[in-house]
């Protein structure tokens, strides 16, 4: 159950940070005020995401090691 758990709550945190990344490649090849006003705020929210995924799948990793 706790392989279940933990490739389910990895596969949840790379697709938020897919979706992230995506939208702000997006943006930034869009160029104009979207490109100004989104850009930054949705790369800095990836760089957040994969902290909190980093953090979360190495904790994961250490408490479910059996």
């Amino acid at each position: 159950m706790s392989s279940f758990l933990f490739n389910f709550i990895g596969f949840i945190l790379l697709g938020s940070v897919a979706i992230v990344l995506l939208l702000g490649i997006y943006t930034l090849f869009k160029g104009g005020d979207t490109s100004k006003k989104y850009s930054n705020k949705l790369m800095q929210l990836r760089v957040l995401l994969q902290f909190f995924a980093v953090i979360v799948l190495v904790l994961m990793a250490y408490f479910f090691k059996n």
